[in-house]
């Protein structure tokens, strides 16, 4: 037994993480770790084009390319579809800069230490509530992003189709029960081993990356377009297609635009919540601005009217709309039988989208996922062992089983809003609001003497706010996701408010119950000295804080025990 104890014991040193010691502040316990603590200035790398980028990429893939289809299936008219696009951009941009503001001031993540951002809303241990839905998303949007329609998995099998035309004929070995081909599983093998090496990559080395996905996937989808306007010698009827309601729609367009600006939001739901986990790779405040809001709303906008007008032409084309790119392209290459110069093309357009979903997937899901996960465990985890362990969980996690079988999979997880839309509510309100933009960063990594542990670590303020959130549009989820023939209407408008009532709601809530019951201590205070060596001298002077070089001889723990004394 003895023996068996020191062998564990030599197991968990091992694979603990190590502290630095040359900087104290980059130790390794339960509440910390080098990429949780607030990012130095010498880790902040990100430019307004790596911004502009990251939310590229966003929009440079299959799923925002086919986004029109789904309102024009609803019955709205080009215009209508295109109007839903361009306000839920601008909505998506504006509260991605109002959620991740709190990374670029403070330099701190979504997660940063078991949900940095959230710990001071909901407690040292209740920051774990919000956190554990951020990984359950991450680990299913990792799954679906590799494989099935509108992912990296069938790009790659028409890339090795294009190379090798027999490869669109290889028998199917599974079997009648099994939700998926051999064709597409082996495309989702190989997406699988070729994101792998991008994992090594740390967030603020992902420049080079960026340039080179946004400048290859941009192009192929212009030429693309330009290919089929040339060929159709115009766009199809599909471009003028107007509104057409349903016979005894129980909603009007104007409800049909509203569900549509919410489904758009939702989808990108938990990138808005996790925003600062980005924003504080950040060289400054109006890199993020101004590389987020033109990206949202440019890019954005840009990707669903070239799809649209693709799929017109392409109408003309072949005879039929063809929503999804890896069917089109099958469909240009003849399933392989094609020329030489119709595959090289193809593999071109379908290598940019396939390499584009990989960095979506790596960046959106992946490092975030083991962001997640390191506030989860971040003695032994940092962002690195995260992300791998969220990459092999698509294995576990099976998408093709999801995709194929869950005719409303992509509907709940765009309704995911219902939940998150509360908890950034939350965050918003508590920042802005109630604290004023100032954040005590010492007590954010620690219990002892913490004035965010709150009782027993929970902040139950918290706990109603979300709720009362929550509460209003879970019925209109319930009735949707479950395909009720006759749903109470006004439960499916309130779902149609998803978003924006889940966010308003629990931030005035919160706000309510604070200054009813205000906490023990006061929630505007910061650190006096800059603990962390977070701050550049301009970015100190603006907060209110003392470099540290300025202030002490080199000792943190000293620091601490003065700030601590000065704020009382």
């Amino acid at each position: 037994m003895g023996l068996l104890k020191r062998r564990l014991a030599s197991i968990n040193r091992t694979i603990q993480l190590k502290s630095n010691e040359a900087a104290g502040h980059e130790q390794a316990d339960a509440w910390s770790n080098r990429d949780l603590i607030p990012l130095p200035p010498a880790r902040r790398t990100w430019g307004w084009f790596n911004y502009f980028g990251y939310w590229a990429i966003s929009s440079l893939n299959i799923s925002n390319w086919q986004t029109p289809s789904s309102f024009l299936t609803m019955g709205l008219s080009v215009r209508q579809a295109m109007l839903i696009i361009i306000v839920g951009n601008i909505i998506i941009a504006l509260f991605s800069a109002l959620i991740a503001w709190c990374g670029l001031e403070w330099h701190i993540g979504f997660t940063g230490g078991r949900v940095v951002q959230n710990r001071y809303s909901w407690g040292m241990r209740a920051s774990y509530f919000p956190l554990l839905q951020r990984i359950l998303l991450n680990f299913i949007w990792n799954a679906v992003q590799c494989h099935q329609g509108w992912n990296g998995g069938r790009l790659i099998a028409v890339c090795i189709t294009c190379i090798w035309p027999s490869f669109a004929r290889i028998p199917n070995s599974f079997g009648p029960n099994m939700p998926t081909t051999t064709y597409e599983f082996v495309g989702f093998v190989i997406f699988w081993f070729l994101s792998t090496p991008f994992l090594l990559l740390r967030p603020e080395k992902f420049k080079v990356p960026f340039q080179i996905v946004c400048i290859w996937c941009g192009i192929g989808m212009l030429s693309w377009m330009i290919w089929g306007l040339a060929t159709a010698k115009g766009v199809g009827p599909l471009w003028s297609t107007g509104q057409e309601l349903p016979e005894g729609s129980k909603f009007s367009a104007s409800w049909l635009i509203m569900a549509g600006i919410n489904q758009t939001v939702g989808g990108l739901a938990a990138g808005i919540t996790n925003g600062s986990d980005f924003s504080r790779y950040a060289r400054n405040r109006r890199s993020y601005a101004i590389g987020t809001i033109t990206s949202c709303v440019v890019t954005g906008t840009l990707v669903c009217l070239v799809g649209l007008v693709t799929a017109a032409s392409c109408q003309k084309i072949y005879g039929d709309v063809y929503w999804n790119p890896p069917d089109l392209l099958m469909v240009m290459i003849d399933s392989g039988n094609g020329s030489s110069k119709a595959r090289a093309g193809v593999f071109f357009l379908s290598a940019g989208f396939a390499l584009t979903a990989m960095f979506e997937n790596i960046c959106g899901n992946t490092i975030a996922g083991g962001i997640d996960l390191a506030g989860l465990f971040p003695r032994y985890i940092d962002i690195r062992r995260g992300a791998i362990i969220t990459f092999v969980a698509a294995w576990i996690v099976q998408p093709w089983q999801l995709i194929n079988r869950a005719t409303t999979f992509i509907s709940v997880l765009s309704s995911f809003s219902v939940f998150l839309a509360p908890i950034m509510g939350i965050m918003a309100c508590d920042y802005y609001l109630l604290r004023k933009r100032k954040v005590r960063l010492s007590h954010l990594y620690r219990t002892d003497e913490s004035i965010y542990f709150f009782w027993h670590g929970v902040n139950w303020r918290a706990i109603p706010a979300w709720m009362c959130g929550v509460a209003p549009t879970l019925g209109g989820l319930v009735v949707t996701v479950s395909l009720d023939p006759d749903p109470p209407r006004a439960l499916v408008q309130l779902y149609y408010m998803a978003f924006l009532i889940g966010f308003f709601i629990s931030a005035v809530v919160f706000y309510a119950i604070n200054l009813a019951f205000p906490p023990k201590h006061a929630m505007d205070q910061y650190d006096e000295f800059d603990i962390y060596g977070t701050f550049t001298a301009r970015e100190a002077r603006r907060v209110g804080v003392v470099p540290i070089e300025d202030e002490t001889d080199g000792s943190n723990e000293q620091i601490i025990v003065d700030a601590d004394a000065r704020k009382g």
